[in-house]
């Protein structure tokens, strides 16, 4: 678990930072009760400021002498790239080649440098957490403590808002967001249950656990970008999300395309594949009933996919 006292102190840091985005109750035919939590009106349109913000605004001047590497598919090069200008020193942003243009988009509009690499290079520095050609300090996406300390931030809030909250959904890419948010939570709360959902297409912790270990599985990119993978960061799995998961869902491309239709009509919000994920799995009544908080967590789509999805289309 991430330390109570780090989420506490990320809380103060990002203050100002990030917006304290609200928990709205969705209007819709199910058993349970929904909610959700819609980081998709931070400034970057994600919950990776929280984390992004925390690990560079906590770092020294000496740290940031050659500015910041991550490597990411959009959402936390956005959150690295917005708190890097934030303190002055050059952002290097590493995507792998066929990230959503509108991320990309938006990392250059915060002054970062995009650096494109195919899909396997790209994993490879996820995985190893450096990329050599790049000057700086390597802010990781996932397996950075306060990273995750500061994605537990949005923990602290759901308490807050819904204090007698039964389960909480989380998508799974790496495994930082639902190890912040739930070390938050259970710090106080250890009854509430915790759900890692992932897309049919790279359900990587639904197939460890069926195997009682990490394995990798045969991953499949879709519109769904910002959650599924090929295989667990195993730091992060080991040391903190598989002792805090109580569950694996998976839902379908189908199913994720008709969440963010429900979304945009219902809330008017827009989600994008990843962010849309807990909500398909709780209206498919996956997590049983009860109260339910589902984090939306991000918005960042192209507007050409998401017109597709509202006109009744399952992007492949």
């Amino acid at each position: 678990m991430i330390p109570y006292d780090e989420i506490l102190r990320a809380r103060d840091t990002i203050a100002g930072l990030v917006t304290r985005t609200p928990l709205v109750r969705l209007d819709a035919d199910s058993d349970a009760e929904i909610h959700l939590k819609l980081e998709t009106l931070q400034p970057v349109n994600s919950f990776k400021l929280r984390g992004a913000g925390n690990a560079v605004l906590q770092a020294t001047d000496e740290e940031l002498a050659g500015g910041v590497v991550t490597a990411s598919a959009g959402n936390m090069a956005q959150g690295v790239a917005y708190a890097a200008r934030l303190r002055g020193v050059p952002a290097t942003i590493i995507v792998p080649e066929g990230a959503p243009e509108t991320k990309i988009a938006a990392v250059e509009r915060f002054g970062g440098t995009v650096v494109k690499l195919p899909y396997d290079d790209w994993w490879r520095v996820l995985v190893e957490g450096r990329y050599e050609e790049a000057a700086g300090l390597f802010v990781h996406p996932v397996d950075d403590p306060k990273v995750m300390a500061g994605n537990g931030t949005i923990g602290l809030e759901l308490l807050e808002d819904l204090p007698d909250v039964d389960a909480v959904i989380v998508p799974y890419g790496g495994g930082g967001l639902i190890a912040g948010i739930a070390s938050a939570v259970k710090a106080t709360r250890p009854d509430v249950a915790f759900y890692a959902v992932e897309p049919v297409t790279g359900a990587t912790v639904r197939a460890s656990l069926d195997a009682g270990h990490p394995v990798e599985v045969d991953y499949q990119r879709s519109f769904v970008d910002g959650a599924g993978s090929r295989s667990l960061i195993l730091p992060v799995w080991e040391q903190h999300a598989r002792d805090l998961i109580d569950g694996s869902l998976t839902v379908s491309l189908e199913e994720t395309a008709a969440a963010i239709r429900l979304i945009a009509e219902r809330v008017r919000v827009i989600a994008e594949g990843a962010g849309a994920l807990a909500t398909a799995a709780a209206l498919a009544g996956k997590a049983g009933g009860g109260k339910i908080a589902c984090i939306v967590s991000g918005g960042n789509i192209d507007p050409q996919v998401f017109c597709r999805i509202l006109n009744g289309e399952t992007p492949q």
